[in-house]
């Protein structure tokens, strides 16, 4: 089996072919800039974005968006994460919670399907918190801040680690199963 997976971001495409790899499902990638809505869901900008992708490649594919979701900073940057990162990065966000001692936050992902018959989404999340600095070399985004709740490393510390209990592993482990089945 196989999945077209659509995404500018590399890093993202080699944890879904790692992650659906382990499914037994080939991903096909195709590398493509498209505008995304304007959401404070993750999953509205999924399922909007798999519909207009569907209509202009007419082909089965998949696609993802994530966010990271701070409870302190009342659930900031969440859908915006991608911005975000890109405009305050990792230090950014450190500093806004410079004096926090409460840090609880979580990822959350989407993955949008669509195919001629439809749309539907599959939604992962992971529970931890941001820690007081970045750690780690692997990953990417927001992965050197962020430690989940069963360990004491962060993402970025651990990227084997990482594609077996992520938001992203969750979203397309559900998809996976639903796709084969």
């Amino acid at each position: 089996m196989q999945i077209l997976f659509i995404t500018s971001n590399e890093h993202k495409f080699k944890e879904v072919k790692e992650i659906l790899g382990s499914f037994e499902i080939e991903v096909l990638h195709q590398k493509m800039n498209y505008s995304e809505i304007r959401a404070d869901d993750v999953e509205e900008v999924a399922l909007e974005s798999a519909k207009t992708l569907f209509s202009i490649i007419k082909k089965p594919l998949v696609v993802e968006d994530t966010g990271l979701f701070i409870d302190v900073l009342k659930g900031f940057p969440g859908a915006y994460s991608g911005w975000v990162q890109k405009k305050l990065g990792n230090n950014g966000i450190l500093k806004l919670m410079e004096n926090e001692s409460r840090r609880d936050a979580h990822f959350k992902t989407c993955v949008g399907y669509a195919d001629e018959k439809g749309c539907r989404t599959f939604v992962g999340k992971v529970d931890g918190r941001i820690s007081i600095e970045e750690q780690g070399k692997q990953g990417f985004g927001y992965d050197p801040i962020f430690i989940p709740n069963t360990e004491n490393n962060t993402f970025a510390e651990n990227e084997t680690l990482k594609n077996r209990i992520s938001h992203r592993f969750n979203a397309f482990a559900a998809f996976a199963k639903w796709y084969k089945a």
